[in-house]
């Protein structure tokens, strides 16, 4: 077994860390960060650097000096600690997604980040950071061998091809930021509360603590979506959907094949003159939950299917009972249900519609759910579990269709897990 060090740049990122805790101190008591530094002389604060920033090189150094990782013939092991050791064991077997993420210092210094979507964790090991050729192999040796392939022709197997199958242009992304309520809701938050709340108490820090987070709020709802989704590709391989994206930070992640529970597809109300939807993902296990930041329906639907082979979206989702709208007046019209023989289709939303698609095979359970207005109606819910720890749910069905509802999607879910496709890597 051959053990392997990271990049040599690494202890440069480790080295932040004394100075991080620092510097989180200071912002979370400005006063009296302020007040001890007034204290100091010049003298004093040379000294004080002269020995903080030798600690921070010396604490980076050691913490990649005592990181090592290799590949052996059944796992990777990663071995990390200064003072507490740890050594983390994962089966490549259980490996459904490896990513390559590269910040922007990170691209500069030709260096990435692989980050490993492991069943049954939540969260992600990582190996930051790697030579950007070194990551890219070390990416393409790990699916080869989750896919059963052996270690001697692993390394043979490489990077496997890709066929785009979508790429999203920078000015329709443009448009669909600015035509989305997130973005203007934000904005005019971030505008009238901060004067409304300067006129109620005459007080400049409770302004400036509202207003920059309704700012931070409007840019990441904004700018911030923007750059992250810049050039949004998405590919198929036999090893999943790759997705690649990003302005500053580069990320390239992959959409692992059979551990999708949910493909949601979001049609804002702004979008549906120019025909545009957003598909989201409950992936198992993973956190990827964007498939595709924007694009026309039909294009966005041929996506869908090579998520979830056979599946054909559903048009019209029925609507509940009129007597709904005694339970959820006016909104009710943006409820429906659509069932079939592969998928439970779940919709809501009147402004910003979702339809929610669960394979028959990846539901897990299925609760029926009445309140007691709904039972003097004659109505019920039926909520569906994914694998994925989320419910979809259809609301205010009638009462005898809920039940027939609840026998019948038991057994379809079993044959559909009779049924269901591999979720090996490249099978």
């Amino acid at each position: 077994m051959i053990e392997h060090r990271l990049h040599p740049v690494t202890p440069l990122r480790r080295a932040w860390a004394p100075v991080a805790v620092i510097f989180g101190w200071a912002m979370h008591d400005p006063d009296g960060a302020q007040r001890q530094l007034s204290r100091l002389t010049t003298t004093t604060l040379l000294i004080g650097l002269a020995v903080i920033i030798p600690a921070a090189a010396l604490y980076g150094f050691l913490t990649w000096w005592f990181t090592h990782f290799a590949v052996t013939g059944a796992e990777l092991r990663i071995r990390t600690g200064l003072v507490f050791r740890r050594t983390a064991h994962i089966r490549l077997e259980r490996i459904q997604a490896v990513d390559v993420t590269q910040p922007l210092l990170a691209r500069v210094a030709g260096v990435a980040k692989l980050r490993l979507d492991v069943i049954g964790t939540d969260k992600k090991d990582e190996l930051a950071y790697l030579g950007e050729a070194h990551a890219r192999a070390l990416r393409a040796e790990l699916l080869a061998r989750a896919a059963g392939f052996e270690p001697e022709t692993a390394h043979e197997v490489g990077e496997a091809p890709v066929r785009q199958l979508l790429h999203v242009p920078a000015g329709v992304l443009a448009v669909s930021v600015v035509l989305s309520g997130a973005t203007w809701g934000t904005l005019l938050a971030a505008v009238v509360v901060p004067p409304v709340l300067w006129f109620a108490t005459h007080s400049v820090w409770t302004v400036v603590a509202t207003a920059l987070p309704l700012l931070g709020a409007a840019g990441a709802s904004s700018v911030g979506r923007f750059v992250g989704e810049y050039d949004w590709t998405v590919g198929e391989s036999p090893d999943g959907l790759r997705i690649d994206h990003g302005l500053l930070d580069r990320a390239h992640e992959t959409v692992p094949p059979g551990r999708v529970q949910t493909v949601r597809i979001v049609e804002p109300l702004l979008w549906r003159r120019r025909g545009w939807v957003r598909v989201e993902l409950d992936v198992a296990g993973s956190s990827n939950s964007v498939l595709v930041p924007v694009a026309p329906r039909a294009v966005a639907e041929g996506v869908i299917e090579r998520v979830l082979p056979g599946v054909t979206v559903p048009r019209s989702p029925a609507r509940p009972p009129r007597r709904a709208g005694w339970c959820v007046p006016f909104w009710w019209r943006g409820y429906g249900l659509a069932v079939t023989d592969s998928v439970f289709a779940a919709r809501h939303g009147v402004l910003r519609r979702s339809l929610a698609l669960v394979p028959h095979a990846k539901v897990q359970s299925v609760r029926l759910a009445q309140g007691p207005w709904e039972r003097h109606k004659g109505l019920a819910d039926v909520h569906v579990d994914t694998g994925a720890n989320k419910t979809v749910t259809a609301r205010l069905r009638d009462a005898d269709e809920a039940s027939r509802l609840l026998a019948a999607q038991a057994d379809r879910s079993r044959t559909g897990r009779k049924e269901a496709l591999p979720d090996r890597w490249m099978a």
